[in-house]
């Protein structure tokens, strides 16, 4: 895991799709993430999502899609915001 980078809106946006279970992400070293069934518009921080411990896929085989889930930091992520707002 890298040092985390500083969550945007856009980033905070994503964390709460996810969240709200409407997140799937594909498995693999660089995964594609998917809000709604779209395929999300800013890959780079999708994974820099993924590398930095707050999105996670479950269990599957490479390629294939699965629910992304949020992370023990991507949850204090969005509690941290809550707090903060």
């Amino acid at each position: 895991m890298s040092e985390p980078h500083e969550l945007s809106h856009r980033t905070i946006a994503v964390l709460r799709a996810v969240a709200a279970g409407r997140a799937q992400i594909s498995c693999g070293r660089e995964p594609d993430l998917y809000i709604d069934g779209v395929p999300f518009c800013d890959q780079f921080s999708a994974h820099t999502l993924t590398h930095d411990g707050y999105i996670a896929a479950g269990t599957g085989r490479f390629g294939q899609l699965v629910a992304a889930t949020l992370t023990a930091a991507g949850i204090r992520a969005l509690e941290s915001v809550a707090v903060a707002a």
